[in-house]
């Protein structure tokens, strides 16, 4: 079972949605970067419950404690372990769940495959294990910090259902994002999309939609052109996000439409730097970063786990009728926008530390 991603900067991440608590080992962080259990704490403050109205209300603190890779205030160069203690686990909630596979859930097949599972809230397949990836991509946030500081990851919810955010990514604030719940890059119009997942809610339902994510101040040079394509990398990075069901880079699929002439990004020279007049590609071209944003979106289905009765089997293949149990978001979209900003900056932390170690520091 694959539980680590990456190369030469590698996230491990462990734990279950019921059990003792989840974490993550990070290994390849450079040394002497300034980290603290406050430096993670922003982002897992980003992704946990109950931190609104709109999500799970499940209450879990989520602190950190940092086990091992840092001394003083500064990382060692050794792996990094980091846990997060389970505090509101309701295991009885999901008795039923044992002999019943929830429909578009993970039950099934995880029985099928293995033969056993951990049928508490959904085991190692739950949203809970993402607190390991957003360790992960917290400490890369600080590497990138000291590292190469103009480089920044912003994701926000483009979409919720059919309401669609009508602004363009480049001009994206991250602190108006943080400023609603929902973490929509126009405050003003996040009251109705709020208004819409409460009323889904009652109604019993859940809601789908997409995270756009833009990268500012990406080095030249990131990706290989071959298997390991920047954009490669990041569509199996986010896709592997729970509920992840689609992914597009810069024109994406609306780019079918247009013709070459059309699409193409043409060159010109700002000074002595080779900047693109368009962005079509999205910051990325034969699979190395351009220099310029890198824009990508990334679809989620609406959360499996509702609150209308529903159709299904057991694992002894009876037909059964199953209402959901336990705590679940209407809307997974406002706590994967963390999600999505670890998962990029794993893979470009892991890309940055490759470009180094095979070219050098022959750019800037």
């Amino acid at each position: 079972m694959g539980n680590t991603f990456g190369h030469l900067y590698r996230v491990t991440t462990w734990g279950e949605s019921h059990g003792g608590g989840v974490g993550a080992v990070v290994d390849g962080c450079p040394p002497q970067i300034s980290l603290s259990e406050k430096d993670l704490q922003h982002d897992l403050d980003r992704r946990r419950p109950g931190q609104s109205k709109i999500v799970t209300p499940r209450k879990e603190a989520d602190r950190c404690e940092i086990f091992s890779g840092v001394f003083d205030g500064r990382t060692l160069g050794t792996p990094i372990s980091v846990w997060v203690r389970n505090e509101d686990a309701r295991r009885e909630a999901y008795k039923e769940m044992e002999t019943i596979f929830r429909p578009s859930h993970a039950d099934y097949t995880y029985q099928a495959k293995y033969g056993i599972r951990n049928w508490q809230g959904g085991g190692r397949t739950s949203a809970r294990e993402t607190i390991g990836r957003v360790i992960g991509g917290s400490v890369a946030r600080k590497m990138f910090g000291e590292l190469a500081p103009r480089l920044s990851v912003t994701a926000f919810v483009r979409q919720v259902g059919t309401v669609v955010a009508g602004i363009d990514a480049s001009k994206v604030d991250a602190e108006e994002v943080e400023s609603n719940v929902v973490r929509w890059p126009d405050a003003k119009e996040s009251e109705q999309v709020i208004r819409l997942i409460e009323r889904v809610r009652t109604e019993g339902d859940s809601l789908g939609g997409v995270v756009e994510c833009v990268v500012r101040g990406c080095p030249v040079g990131l990706g290989e052109p071959v298997f390991d394509r920047l954009e490669a990398d990041l569509a199996k990075a986010v896709m592997s996000l729970p509920a992840s069901k689609g992914f597009e880079i810069g024109s994406g699929f609306a780019g079918v439409r247009m013709r070459g002439s059309e699409h193409n990004d043409e060159f010109y020279l700002e000074g002595k730097k080779v900047r693109t007049r368009t962005n079509r590609s999205g910051g990325v071209q034969g699979g190395i970063s351009n220099g310029e944003d890198i824009i990508f979106r990334v679809a989620f289905k609406p959360v499996a786990t509702i609150g209308k009765a529903q159709k299904t089997v057991d694992a002894k293949g009876r037909k059964v009728e199953l209402k959901a149990r336990g705590r679940h978001d209407p809307c997974v979209l406002p706590r994967a926008v963390p999600m999505v900003e670890a998962m990029t900056l794993l893979v470009l932390a892991d890309h940055y530390l490759r470009d180094r170690a095979q070219v050098g520091l022959t750019r800037k």
